[in-house]
């Protein structure tokens, strides 16, 4: 009888130990996810707040995409990804064609007729502007 029970206390532990040791690696898990996520920052042309709704919702449509934040004043996206589901230029593609340029593919014609009139904006503007720049508007 003693030997059932020792032997019952021994599976529970040794399944106990097993338990713990896969919350570990689920912890190894995340902190490599982690480790792959990249930033990166590019222009985007655009106009309002509209503009950002659809701009940023593109780019969070690009599975692997964690965060995407337009700045309206200086033209530019910041993108946070995992490199190991998807790259810099599926963002970009998906952006273009969600009607908007960026500084590497051009927005879809049908898709930028398509959007309101606020958001139609000038094909010469410039984009990722710096610090204090402004941009002329005609």
């Amino acid at each position: 009888m003693r030997k059932i029970a020792v032997s019952i206390a021994l599976a529970a532990l040794i399944g106990f130990v097993s338990c713990k040791n896969e919350g570990k690696k689920d912890a190894v898990k995340t902190e490599q996810n982690e480790i792959a996520m990249s930033k990166a920052s590019f222009g985007v042309r655009g106009n309002c707040g509209m503009c950002k709704n659809t701009i940023e919702k593109a780019a969070n449509g690009v599975d692997g995409v964690a965060e995407a934040s337009w700045d309206k004043n200086k033209k530019q996206i910041h993108v946070t990804f995992d490199e190991s589901k998807t790259n810099i230029d599926a963002v970009h593609e998906a952006i273009a064609a969600s009607g908007y340029d960026t500084d590497k593919v051009s927005g879809s014609t049908e898709s930028y007729q398509n959007l309101p009139g606020c958001c139609q904006y000038d094909h010469e503007m410039k984009m990722s502007l710096k610090e204090g720049e402004t941009q002329e508007t005609h």
